[in-house]
C-alpha cells in the first residue's frame, strides 16, 4: 500500500497537472478550427493569396488540365468520343506538315524577336537618355500606345491597301520610275507576316526596356564616358548588361505571342502559309477538337521549354 502511495507521488511530481492534455482536445473538430484560425491569424499573406490562388485555379489551371484530358480522346465526324489513346499525338509528331508549320513558327518568332529588339531598344534608349524633360518623355511614351487604341485586325488590315499590287507603295515606286512591274512579295508573303508582328509587338518590348533604363543610374554612365569608353562601348557593356530584365521580360512577351498567333498569318500571307496556330485553328473548325487539344498542348510544352532555356539565362526574379 505504501508503495503503491509513493509510486502515484512520484507520478504527480513527473507529470505536472499543466502537463495534461488540455481540454479541447476532446473536440478534435473544435481544436482544429482553433488552430487553423490562428494560423491564418499569424500568417495573413495565406489569406491574401487566396483570392488570385482561385482565379488562377478556376480560369487557368482548370482549363489546361481539360485540354490535356480531351487531348488524349477519340473522335469521329459528330461527336467526341472519351478514350485513352495516343494516336493524336502520334500523328501531329510524325506528320511532316507540323513539322513545317513548327520550323515557319520558329522562324516568324526568331525574326520578329530580333527586328522588335532592335527597334525597342532603340526607342527606349532615346526616351531614356536624350528626352530630359519627364514631360516630354511621359507624352512620346504616350504617344507609341496610341495604335493600341484600334483593334490589331485593323491595324493589319491597313497594310493591304500599302503593300498591294496596285497598293500606294507600288504606284509611287512606279510613277518614280524605281521599278518596271509590281513588287508580288510587298503583300501576302512571310516578310507582310513579320511586318505586321513587329507592327504589333514592337511595343511589349519597348516597355519593359524602358523601365529597366529609367532605373540605371546616370552616374554610371558618366563614369564610363570619363573611364574613356565610347558610346557603343557603354551602351553595350553598361546599359545593355543593367537592362537584361527588361530585355528578357520583352523577349517572353514576343516569343509567346508570336508562337500563339494565328490571325495575323492567315491575313498577311494570304493563306499560303501555315504556323502552328493556324494548324490548331483549321482542326477547331474541322470539329476535330482532340487533335486540336494534342497541338495546343504540344505548344504549350514547346513555349515552357523556350521560357525555361531562357530563364536559366537571366534570373528575373533577381533582376528585378
Amino acid at each position: 500500500m505504501d508503495a503503491d502511495a509513493e509510486l502515484t507521488g512520484m507520478y504527480s511530481q513527473r507529470v505536472p497537472e499543466s502537463d495534461t492534455p488540455p481540454g479541447p482536445a476532446r473536440h478534435p473538430h473544435l481544436t482544429r478550427r482553433d488552430t487553423l484560425i490562428r494560423y491564418l491569424t499569424a500568417n495573413p499573406s495565406y489569406l491574401q493569396v487566396t483570392p488570385l490562388a482561385l482565379v488562377i485555379l478556376l480560369f487557368l489551371l482548370f482549363p489546361v488540365l481539360t485540354i490535356l484530358i480531351v487531348s488524349f480522346w477519340d473522335y469521329d465526324a459528330y461527336r467526341l468520343i472519351p478514350d485513352l489513346i495516343l494516336e493524336n499525338y502520334e500523328f501531329l509528331l510524325t506528320s511532316p506538315v507540323t513539322l513545317k508549320a513548327y520550323l515557319k513558327t520558329f522562324f516568324y518568332a526568331a525574326t520578329t524577336w530580333a527586328i522588335t529588339l532592335v527597334l525597342g531598344f532603340t526607342v527606349a534608349y532615346y526616351l531614356a537618355f536624350h528626352i530630359r524633360s519627364s514631360l516630354l518623355q511621359g507624352m512620346l511614351f504616350v504617344l507609341c500606345t496610341l495604335p493600341f487604341l484600334t483593334s490589331n485586325i485593323i491595324r493589319m488590315i491597313s497594310w493591304i491597301p500599302l503593300l498591294g499590287r496596285n497598293g500606294l507603295v507600288n504606284s509611287t515606286l512606279l510613277e518614280l520610275k524605281l521599278i518596271d512591274a509590281p513588287i508580288e512579295w510587298l503583300l501576302y508573303s512571310d516578310f507582310a507576316v513579320v511586318l505586321a508582328f513587329v507592327h504589333l509587338y514592337t511595343l511589349f518590348m519597348v516597355v519593359p526596356i524602358f523601365n529597366s533604363m529609367m532605373r540605371i543610374d546616370r552616374n554610371l554612365i558618366e563614369a564610363s564616358i570619363d573611364a574613356g569608353a565610347s558610346g557603343l562601348q557603354t551602351i553595350f557593356q553598361v546599359v545593355v548588361p543593367l537592362c537584361r530584365s527588361g530585355i528578357a521580360i520583352g523577349s517572353i512577351f514576343v516569343v509567346t505571342l508570336v508562337m500563339g498567333d494565328f490571325i495575323t498569318v492567315g491575313i498577311m500571307s494570304g493563306g499560303l502559309s501555315a504556323s502552328v496556330g493556324v494548324l490548331i485553328r483549321n482542326e477547331i473548325s474541322l470539329l476535330q477538337y482532340p487533335a486540336a487539344a494534342a497541338g495546343a498542348v504540344v505548344l504549350l510544352t514547346t513555349v515552357l521549354i523556350m521560357l525555361g532555356i531562357l530563364f536559366r539565362f537571366i534570373n528575373i526574379k533577381k533582376e528585378l
